[in-house]
């Protein structure tokens, strides 16, 4: 049976609000929650950027589901050895509860640290290095690392949970779907077309064949994206005033400033969100949406409504939407 959790966007709200929004999304029925990990808002308008580690330790002490980042980078602003502490330290405080969801990083979180910023294959192969590094770590014997793009002196976990938490990688490409599959436990992705999904899909399940796994017990986790609002109207300029980044048909990972972004949201228009994110007033719509996204074979889909109207979203699809999911993946 397919969950169906929230994602708490740490770009759009504030923490303290954020806490609330999980607690009551759970209550009306969501399963776990998806968290983003940012240093900085997409556009200035979203308006927040709290620390992700600090809140999942607050959102989980007020929940009872799966938590984890969606999704960390372990390669620019921190070492992969902080991430293997913190992700080592929320599993032994949330034993089986949490998950380490990473990616090969954006330059809007990332550039902080300055230097060069490497085309996407580099960045690549550092997150497989880093993995490699913290899977090391998760052994909680001492670790000693020299590689192409880590040093890190003779350490060892400290604080060690009785199982490592799950790695969960984000991808769209083939080529890292493929290594996901065969280094790792899951596959994160967000809304595609059908086609590349199922492209993604193969080489997730050739890669793990690879390493003797069974693809059918490791997570395949889609973040989806929406609009709702009572009216379509509403809907409609909730994603362009908040969430215009979902109607930018471009790679945005190497773009610094939230500025930047503002500056290009000027010429998103409403028609570009039309086969990229649902914008609809009626829950039945995005019911299918949702099932649609759960029948190609997606066993966790996190759903972030990208409007301020966060608890009213929570209420109706606790009482219009989940139940008819639940029941179609049931039958």
């Amino acid at each position: 049976m397919a969950q169906i959790g929230y994602a708490a966007m740490l770009e759009q709200f504030h923490p303290k609000d954020l806490v609330g929004f999980c607690t009551k999304a759970e209550a009306a029925g969501f399963s776990g929650v998806m968290a983003a990990d940012h240093l900085q808002p997409w556009i200035p308008q979203q308006g927040n950027a709290a620390f992700v580690w600090a809140f999942m330790v607050a959102a989980a002490e007020h929940t009872k589901g799966d938590i984890g980042p969606g999704v960390t980078c372990p390669s620019f602003r921190y070492h992969p050895a902080v991430i293997a502490q913190a992700a080592a330290t929320m599993a032994a405080m949330y034993p089986g509860r949490f998950w380490l969801g990473l990616g090969s990083g954006e330059a809007l979180n990332e550039h902080v640290v300055a230097g060069y910023w490497p085309e996407v294959a580099e960045r690549i192969t550092r997150l497989f290095e880093a993995i490699e590094l913290m899977q090391k770590l998760f052994t909680g014997k001492d670790v000693k690392h020299e590689g192409r793009h880590y040093k890190m002196e003779t350490i060892r976990l400290w604080t060690m949970p009785e199982e490592p938490p799950p790695i969960y990688v984000a991808t769209a490409g083939p080529v890292t779907a493929e290594k996901t599959g065969q280094f790792c436990d899951g596959l994160i992705t967000v809304g595609a077309p059908e086609e590349k999904i199922e492209t993604v899909f193969e080489r997730f399940v050739k890669g793990a064949l690879k390493a003797d796994k069974d693809p059918s017990t490791m997570p395949k986790i889609l973040q989806l994206h929406l609009s709702w609002a009572p009216t379509d109207e509403e809907a409609m300029q909730n994603a362009l005033t908040e969430w215009p980044n979902g109607g930018m048909k471009f790679p945005k990972a190497d773009i610094r400033s939230p500025r930047d972004f503002e500056q290009m949201a000027k010429l998103v228009r409403p028609e570009d969100f039309e086969g990229r994110m649902l914008i609809s007033s009626d829950p039945d719509a995005h019911c299918r949406e949702i099932q649609k996204f759960i029948d190609f074979g997606f066993d966790r889909v996190y759903l972030h409504n990208v409007g301020r109207n966060q608890l009213e979203w929570i209420e109706v699809f606790g009482k219009q939407v989940l139940p008819k999911l639940h029941e179609a993946v049931t039958r």
